[in-house]
């Protein structure tokens, strides 16, 4: 029989923690590798909860009665190999390409030291090496991480976990590759924590070589000082309950996790059409966990709403429970979870009560098209017809016509707008690296205090984690697979999937698209427009090849002149492509705009869109390739127009009214403050963007049209 949690059973208020992985950070021995914040529960009776805006339960440990959830003594311990003493089991790897040289490993002191020279070159024009280990053919479902401690030289660039080496037969150097993260490289030691579950190629789930990949733009060298594998126990025994990110098929998601005796009880009054929205998985299939909820109205029998036994570890089993016959009552609300194995850990993914609709607070779509130049839009004035969709949702809304970025580039920029902050301000980019300091809250962070649901999703990893963007998010999904050119489509997929999981509103999602980026590959009926196909073949299979052998496609590049490729006409063809991913990029969101409206969320919905920088950090530059003749080199701006001229418009039917155009240069970081303005929310003590809400509410007469 399970184990399960008696009645009689003394209380515990034990303790809990939020648990947040980033891409890397120090470690001082695993009992910070968590980097946990500790809290106690209070104790006492608690006001009922409420949910007239969703409420996110885990959120709430503070108020909640904890029964078990016991951290077992005896959990697996992480295998850790250290390189101050002789690792003769670990060696190099070939890469893709097997004409290759091995990358050179030399034992120092401390460390084993890589040493990445020119020869290790391959045909990406990327400086990589390899380095493996042999495992005793052990499950990777058991584990959660690997850890790598390094001290790197300028140069080095990233880190890359891969698994099992292929047969030499085979292309490639790995079965199947996991997670990279940028390195810093100042010489300081740094640990990079990588997760063992986004796994991506053919793979039997048996981990038989831990490989690791190093990369440079430059050569440079690397000393490997320790390599760490957790185990997925290991991640969650910090704290008997707590709340992590966890990933599952590149999907990060808010979770409640507990040990198995144990239940979390809440009291909540129930709203009018009440249900809880909650995704159910365990760690590992070999020990499956009994979930439970239960309601127990005040001086009424407990009712169980939900039982099910659970052994999934790589999909997430998501239900809802309906709790409408307890609208307007206070019940305990419990979370439960037993199992054989004692200790086994639970996944609650976002347990979100809600109910009925009772807010004007709208529903808030930030559409991010990533390298998206308005030069380049017919919304403001391109000669090509790129943005018909664009056009008529505008007609509903107010456009800003000089709106420009705050960097040239997404890592900078994106971290900007989300904040209302210059990037020199939140301290700029330091080794590579440039994490909101935790002071400063983004918009999801100031939504998500309000109620919001918030998710985030986006085919540009630079755009998110990398920056610590994924604070404040319930879903995230950073990178996708497939045609960069079509993200949108995939992308619109994790929306309406997410919005089927978790109905509840008010929510805010941003959407940060690469179907514009680089590299431009078109699909039909879009591929053809601009470009013809012969066009298109010569260009990708003749011109960029012979041009990056000669010396790259930037536009003073000497390798137009030694290869006799026209310039001008090359760099016409790279706008074309770019100018297709475009109407392609107009036309997704033109669908999803009409679904919108077809679902009957339009009209409780804030549509704003816009861009993180233009085309040219994204793509080609054409913008200076196309001029003839080109200024010189001396004379370029380094923030132009095509470099940061950006759309910006905002639709909010029956509030904004249609049909608006304003002349007045704005900001990027402008957004922070006219969302929170246009949503009634209060504003940062410190920010440095104003709202355009005023210029948007005013009416013809300049009254406010709300």
């Amino acid at each position: 029989m399970p184990t399960s949690v008696s009645d009689e059973c003394e209380e515990k208020r034990v303790k809990h923690s939020t648990v947040h992985f980033p891409i890397y950070r120090p470690i001082f021995g695993w009992s910070g590798l968590l980097l946990l914040s500790v809290l106690c529960l209070s104790c006492g009776e608690t006001a009922a909860l409420t949910a007239d805006m969703p409420l996110h339960l885990e959120d709430h440990l503070d108020d909640a009665t904890i029964v078990g959830s016991v951290v077992p003594a005896d959990l697996p311990q992480p295998i850790e190999w250290r390189f101050d003493q002789p690792q003769p089991d670990w060696k190099p790897a070939y890469g893709y390409e097997f004409s290759q040289e091995l990358v050179t490993l030399v034992r120092t002191e401390d460390a084993l030291r890589v040493i990445l020279e020119e020869k290790h070159v391959d045909s990406d024009g990327d400086i990589c090496g390899y380095v493996y280990t042999d495992l005793p053919e052990w499950q990777l479902q058991e584990w959660a991480y690997v850890a790598v401690e390094a001290r790197v030289q300028p140069g080095m660039e990233s880190v890359r976990v891969a698994f099992n080496l292929t047969e030499p037969a085979r292309a490639g150097v790995w079965q199947a590759r996991g997670p990279g993260s940028p390195m810093i490289s100042d010489g300081t030691v740094q640990t990079y924590l990588l997760n063992a579950d986004l796994v991506r190629g053919d793979f039997d789930g048996t981990w038989r070589q831990l490989v690791l990949q190093f990369c440079a733009f430059q050569p440079s060298t690397l000393d490997l000082l320790s390599v760490t594998v957790i185990p997925k126990e290991a991640a969650f025994a910090s704290a008997p309950v707590g709340v992590s990110m966890e990933a599952l098929e590149g999907v990060y998601r808010r979770t409640l996790y507990t040990h198995a005796p144990g239940r979390v009880t809440y009291q909540v009054r129930i709203p009018d059409a009440g249900q809880l929205d909650v995704g159910l998985r365990v760690v590992r299939r070999d020990a499956p966990v009994t979930f439970r909820v239960t309601v127990t109205p005040r001086g009424g029998e407990a009712e169980t709403r939900l039982e099910e036994t659970v052994a999934e570890t790589e999909r997430l089993l998501q239900r809802r429970i309906d709790l409408s016959d307890f609208a307007g009552r206070t019940v305990s609300l419990a979370l439960e979870a037993d199992a054989n194995s004692a200790g086994s850990v639970a996944l609650w993914t976002a347990p979100t009560l809600s109910g009925a609709r009772t807010t004007e607070t709208p529903n808030i779509i930030f559409y991010v098209i990533d390298g998206g130049g308005a030069d380049l839009m017919s919304l403001y004035g391109y000669n090509r017809r790129t943005t018909p969709n664009l056009d008529r949702i505008a007609a509903e809304g107010a456009v800003f016509n000089w709106a420009y970025s705050n960097s040239t580039w997404t890592r900078p920029s994106t971290l900007s707008f989300l904040t209302s902050l210059q990037h020199s301000v939140l301290g700029g980019l330091r080794n590579g690296r440039n994490t909101a300091p935790e002071e400063v809250l983004t918009i999801p962070q100031h939504l998500r205090r309000a109620g919001y649901q918030t998710a985030f999703f986006t085919s540009n990893p630079n755009a998110g984690r990398m920056s610590g963007l994924d604070r404040g998010i319930d879903v995230l999904r950073e990178a996708g697979g497939g045609n960069n050119s079509t993200s949108s489509i995939a992308l619109h997929g994790d929306f309406w999937r997410w919005r089927a999981a978790y109905p509840a509103e008010p929510y805010w999602v941003r959407f940060q698209t690469t179907d514009v980026h680089a590299p431009n590959t078109p699909v039909p009926p879009f591929a053809g427009l601009y470009v013809s196909p012969e066009q298109r073949a010569t260009f990708m299979n003749d011109w960029q090849p012979r041009l990056a052998e000669a010396g790259g496609v930037f536009p003073y590049s000497e390798a137009f002149e030694k290869t006799g490729i026209d310039r001008q006409v090359f760099f016409d063809v790279a706008r074309g492509l770019y100018d297709e991913t475009m109407a392609h990029q107009d036309y997704q969101l033109g669908l999803f705009v009409e679904r919108l409206k077809a679902t009957g969320d339009w009209e409780n919905t804030l549509l704003i869109v816009a861009a993180d920088h233009g085309h040219i950090a994204g793509s080609l530059h054409f913008g200076v390739g196309l001029a003839d003749p080109m200024p010189a080199t001396w004379e370029i701006a380094m923030a132009s127009s095509y470099h940061t001229r950006v759309p910006l418009l905002i639709v909010w039917p029956t509030h904004i009214r249609g049909g608006q155009r304003f002349d007045e240069p704005v900001s990027m970081i402008d957004v922070l403050p006219t969302v929170l303005d246009l949503a009634g929310l209060p504003m940062p003590d410190v920010m440095q963007g104003q709202s355009l809400a005023p210029l948007c509410w005013a009416t013809k007469d300049g009254s406010r049209a709300r």
